[in-house]
């Protein structure tokens, strides 16, 4: 689009067909939502769609989970890349989960990319992604703890076509049906992913026809343009210098750890580098993640410090430079196991997040749950003798910031704005009864503001020979506090068995076994605290304390505050707390 044609357009007409394309991104999320056949699909959201540029360029991208920002990208790329722009023809879609290229998480994230053309050129692409509830792979669920190796983790697909010239490749069909637990399932989101991509080709061609393909083209350039702009000018608020920090990965699943992770963030006029070199090398277990990984979780931070509230395109990431080793835990590289690339991908935000919330108070809490804390139950249905699968995160607690509390009860960064599966939705789809959903009141993350809780949840087996699997990181190295904040609890599971026993707490555990009535009882961490706790106002402290958030020892030993265990009434503080009043 030359500079020329771009100036004939009006600004409104630019504005209302960049607007257009941004809810053609919304069309296409909702369309998936609506046609899926898995619950952490349509209740979950853990998935995303939307647009890109001829280029692959990202313009516009409907997200459940957050942890996908930044993927759709690197899917077309690396479609581009493989076909060249000459190879791809009207009617053809290509599949794609190949964790070290192209926009790969692990295997159960199946991207779908379908290349539009209009009047026979090709003009942008309509792409999602999302975590199909089995791939194959060794563990039904298709990740698990203790994986070594891709090959054990499920089906790759290495950018390839599903569908070519509008003729289905009925051969990968087959394929995909014999070798997942769950072939309804798979194939019935995959048709969904399908209906999707064909929303986005539809009504982009029909926004072609309305205005006009050069106005069109105009406008992806305005649309990215405008969110190079907005960023660059929050970037010109932020402070300048290198900001560090250090963390531990508890471990990667089989043995080894802890795992040591770093960042060195240096912001410009110009950039904002995140060096993660010097990170621990890829590890044998499933923690490793993938550069592609990487980037979106910087990429969700970066988000949040300069302009939250900003529509997510490519523009937005321009002065955004992400460095890391090859080979690294953060950047692994083939045939590393990755089925778990969670735990270690939120620590490419969480790094960040801990590094710049010190000069970043009105943007940045203290730290939070982090991890998935994610879950598998397998086993059989009591009524309907027939297979069930549980595949769900967990939430938990947010951390504390300047003139506020932390959240209660949400999901980790990585997940964004997702949801859990309803009680209802688990008892009648699944073999189990949830028998307690709570908040997490252990008083941790104590503060001037408090941490937000966590949560419990227990499933109650109500058949033999079930079995779960669960990955609760930041079991041992907890969600830090900040400004004098104390720091958050762990994450953690423990199995109580019908006979009264119990076993754990644990942070990893592949395929423990579960007999009817042994239940797992899961409880996610509270978030990190954010001030001195002795400034915390005794009448918070006391309303804590009566809605038992808090104990009246804790009130006592953290706050400085001594409650009357009968009316809830402050009735004095203690000599510490006096004493640093005073000074």
């Amino acid at each position: 689009m030359s500079q020329s044609v771009n100036q004939q357009i009006d600004a409104f007409t630019l504005d209302i067909v960049k607007d257009s394309l941004i809810a053609i991104g919304e069309e296409m999320f909702y369309a998936l939502a609506r046609t899926s056949m898995s619950p952490i699909i349509y209740e979950v959201l853990d998935y995303a769609s939307g647009l890109t540029d001829v280029n692959g360029q990202l313009l516009t991208q409907g997200n459940g989970a957050t942890g996908f920002i930044g993927l759709l990208t690197f899917m077309v790329k690396e479609t581009i890349a493989k076909f060249g722009k000459e190879g791809l023809k009207p009617g053809d879609i290509i599949i794609i989960n190949d964790p070290y290229v192209g926009g790969g998480s692990h295997l159960s994230d199946v991207g779908l990319v379908l290349p539009i053309f209009y009047q026979g050129e090709l003009v942008a692409f309509s792409a999602n992604k999302a975590h199909w509830t089995e791939v194959g792979g060794k563990d039904p669920g298709s990740w698990t703890t203790d994986s070594t190796e891709i090959f054990q983790e499920g089906l790759q697909f290495p950018c390839v076509k599903i569908y070519e010239e509008g003729k289905l490749n009925q051969a990968l069909v087959d394929i995909i049906a014999a070798n997942v637990r769950f072939p309804d399932l798979s194939l019935g989101d995959m048709w969904a992913q399908i209906a999707a991509l064909r929303t986005g080709e539809r009504r982009f061609i029909e926004l072609c026809d309305k205005y006009g393909k050069d106005v069109v083209m105009a406008s992806i350039d305005r649309l990215l343009e405008h969110g190079e702009q907005m960023t660059r000018k929050q970037l010109a608020l932020l402070p300048k210098g290198t900001f560090e920090a250090v963390d531990y990965i508890d471990d990667d699943g089989v043995g080894n750890g802890p795992l040591k992770v770093q960042v060195k963030v240096t912001i410009t006029d110009e950039k904002f580098i995140c060096d993660f070199r010097g990170s621990h090398p890829q590890v044998l277990g499933p923690v490793n993640c993938s550069y592609a990984a990487l980037v979106s979780a910087v990429r969700i931070i970066f988000m949040a410090i300069t302009n939250p509230s900003q529509d997510v395109n490519d523009g937005i990431f321009r002065p955004l430079e992400v460095i890391s080793d090859k080979g690294s835990i953060f950047s692994c590289e083939r045939p590393a196991a990755v089925s778990t690339y969670w735990e270690t991908m939120n620590y490419g935000a969480d790094l960040i997040w801990k590094a710049l919330a010190p000069v970043l108070p009105h943007r940045l809490t203290a730290g939070h749950l982090l991890s998935v804390c994610a879950v598998i139950v397998s086993g059989m249905h009591p009524d309907t003798n027939e297979p069930f699968l549980i595949v769900e995160p967990s939430v938990g607690g947010w951390g504390a910031g300047q003139g506020k509390d932390g959240e209660p009860g949400q999901f980790c960064i990585g997940d964004g704005e997702t949801f859990n599966v309803p009680v209802e939705v688990a008892e009648t789809r699944y073999g189990v009864m949830v028998e307690e959903y709570s908040f997490r009141t252990d008083g941790a993350g104590a503060g001037e503001f408090r941490g937000g809780s966590g949560c419990i949840r227990t499933y109650r087996a109500l058949t033999d020979n079930q079995f779960v699997t669960a990955t609760f990181g930041r079991h041992k190295y907890l969600p830090w506090g900040f400004n004098g904040g104390k720091d958050g609890s762990e994450n953690s599971f423990t199995i109580i068995k019908a006979n009264g026993e119990t076993d754990g707490p644990f942070g990893k555990y592949a395929r423990y076994p579960l007999n009817k009535n042994d239940v797992v009882r899961l409880v996610t961490a509270t978030g990190g605290g954010y001030g001195d706790p002795f400034k915390r106002p005794a009448e918070k402290v006391a309303m804590d304390v009566k809605n038992e958030f808090i104990t009246l020892e804790q009130a006592r030993i953290d706050y400085g505050v001594i409650i009357d265990p009968e009316t809830f009434a402050v009735v004095g503080f203690t000599e510490e707390r006096l004493q640093k009043e005073r000074k």
